[in-house]
């Protein structure tokens, strides 16, 4: 069984930006390549326990194993020295992208305090979308009682967009909500 979002894509946004951008093949179409998910653990230098916590939450986010994040160079200010675990990063693709965003979209982002949608500012030119969480709580797999810390992440949604224009009318058209 093939993801909501991923047959929305198929037979709704698919035709519908054909007819907005007016491409001449199916193929120029874009498409949402990756979801990056990112949490950076700053205070794992002095506790590394903390990077453990927070490996397992964006486990229990994602449906995958993250990738521990090291550090490409040591900063004396932070106490911090070159090969040190810093954070951890999640690479979401196919089925599992689009379940992660359909849940983002319609589950964690409604509940999100005072929110009243997503910047529209956030791309960064060549069609790509970011976007910061605050707190890892309005997720629904994380059990509030088990959060020692609150903790944000960035979630990168990557596309093959050219431009942001593009990006953003798939984006809408799947849901996103996006502030006027």
């Amino acid at each position: 069984m093939s993801a909501r979002l991923k047959e929305k894509y198929v037979n709704e946004i698919t035709p519908s930006m054909m007819d907005k951008f007016s491409y001449s093949s199916i193929m120029q179409t874009p498409k949402i390549d990756k979801i990056v998910l990112n949490m950076g653990v700053g205070d794992a230098v002095s506790n590394a326990k903390n990077l453990d916590e927070a490996v397992e939450e964006l486990g229990l986010i994602s449906g995958q194993k993250p990738l521990v994040t090291k550090a490409k160079k040591s900063i004396a200010t932070f106490r911090l020295r070159e090969g040190m675990s810093i954070g951890a990063k999640v690479t979401l693709r196919g089925d599992r992208m689009y379940e992660f965003l359909d849940k983002l979209i319609n589950v964690s982002l409604p509940r999100v305090r005072d929110f009243h949608g997503v910047s529209s500012r956030s791309f960064d030119g060549r069609g790509n979308y970011t976007l910061g969480v605050k707190e890892q709580l309005i997720f629904p797999e994380i059990n509030f009682d088990n959060v020692n810390r609150v903790r944000g992440l960035d979630i990168v949604i990557v596309t093959t967009a050219n431009t942001d224009e593009e990006s953003h009318e798939l984006l809408a058209q799947f849901g996103m909500p996006f502030a006027h």
